[in-house]
């Protein structure tokens, strides 16, 4: 789950990390306003998911409140990467020295988090990596045990740096590193992170991902920063679609059936099993399908939730058919959600032998849910079907029916 740069710098200033004198607009009337409050030049920065504002026109600068005004209202009517801008964040523009890079994020061939630092900051991180390795410095860390100072020291002096910047960067990583592991973030970043001409320094731009699953650990704070339950918020706002999947998922406590992502295609999929999901949509894409979205479902949840979610993915336009499949998953019954599923086919006004192409579910109560299967004319595939091949099934029998 992403975070605005303005809800990211919010939580970076509960850390004690120093940040530039702003506030966040959401008319020009307000930025001229926070212009006025700072008294000096300004920048102003579409608050969107995505990134490339800056070539897309989403960060200006303005000299004066009026100016700020004025290029707030172009932001927020510009459109990036098909975003529109949720608010502007208005800060005051600072005489920078020399840009650096930090980030936190997790490893997982290592399974463990790792910190990484650059003196090359203002750029891609992975660019940096490439064509100047050197500029790079590592280290992971636990998280049983409580990151240090001297941890963060480390980092910083390996890459030649001494006396005051030491100094004032070894505690900005250190809170960096607390901020991820406090809020469960799958990513933490500063770029730029910037020594000033008087020798302070500056988080500019911010980053910040949170795990998905963390979500409820962390209600209170979302509700603080205006973060509702139905924001999917990967790299874009969500779709109504999406909104709707979430509140099939809100229905009931019993097991999963959301996380539902738009994709533009004609082939309904209705997976589940984690990991599983990726694997599904990535064999229905080798094998020349068009995936109208992606979703996750099991922990065995009720036949509402399977009904609900089979409704909600055949009223997309441009859905011809679903496809049903998930890894084995031992607790999940393949006779409910055989029930869910063809009660939210025939509620949808269709017959399941002709919207479903494949349904591929192992685990427990299988003879059950094969029998309500046949009844209806829908193919089956027990466990010894892989998943590569209920995909290519799902997708000749789109075609061929």
């Amino acid at each position: 789950m992403r975070f605005y740069e303005h809800e990211a710098k919010t939580l970076l200033g509960r850390q004690g990390l120093p940040l530039p004198k702003s506030g966040n607009a959401k008319t020009p009337e307000e930025a001229e306003q926070i212009a006025g409050q700072i008294a000096g030049t300004v920048v102003l920065k579409s608050q969107v998911l995505s990134g490339g504002r800056m070539k897309a026109g989403g960060i200006r600068f303005a000299g004066s409140p009026q100016e700020a005004r004025r290029e707030a209202g172009a932001i927020l009517a510009l459109a990036i990467n098909g975003q529109r801008p949720r608010s502007v964040l208005v800060e005051a523009k600072a005489p920078v020295r020399k840009e650096f890079y930090a980030g936190v994020i997790y490893d997982a061939l290592a399974k463990r988090p790792v910190l990484i630092f650059s003196d090359m900051g203002g750029i891609d991180i992975e660019q940096v990596a490439e064509q100047h390795p050197e500029h790079v410095a590592r280290a992971h860390f636990s998280v049983l045990e409580p990151f240090s100072d001297y941890q963060a020291k480390n980092v910083v002096a390996s890459l030649g740096i001494t006396g005051n910047q030491l100094s004032r960067l070894t505690p900005i990583l250190t809170r960096l590193v607390r901020l991820f592991l406090q809020y469960n973030l799958t990513l933490a970043e500063i770029n730029p992170l910037c020594e000033l001409e008087d020798g302070n320094f500056l988080c500019l731009d911010c980053h910040l991902d949170m795990e998905e699953e963390a979500r409820d650990r962390h209600t209170r704070l979302l509700q603080e920063l205006g973060v509702g339950r139905e924001e999917t918020r990967q790299a874009r706002p969500p779709t109504p679609f999406e909104i709707r999947g979430a509140q099939v998922d809100a229905l009931d406590n019993k097991g999963v059936a959301g996380h539902v992502i738009e994709f533009d295609g004609d082939l309904g999929l209705i997976i589940g099993a984690g990991g599983g999901s990726l694997t599904l949509l990535d064999a229905v894409r080798k094998h020349g399908g068009r995936p109208a979205n992606y979703c996750e479902i099991g922990g065995n949840p009720s036949v509402r939730k399977a009904c609900e979610l089979t409704k909600l993915i055949l009223s997309k336009p441009g859905v011809e058919k679903i496809a049903v499949m998930m890894n084995v998953v031992s607790n999940t019954r393949v006779d409910i959600m055989a029930r869910g599923v063809i009660k939210g086919v025939i509620e949808a006004g269709y017959q399941p032998k002709d919207k479903i192409t494949f349904f591929r579910i192992p685990g427990s109560w299988e003879d059950e849910g094969a029998r309500i299967l046949r009844k209806y004319g829908v193919e089956y595939g027990d466990r010894s079907v892989s998943m590569d091949e209920a995909a290519r099934r799902a997708v000749v029998n789109m075609r061929g029916r």
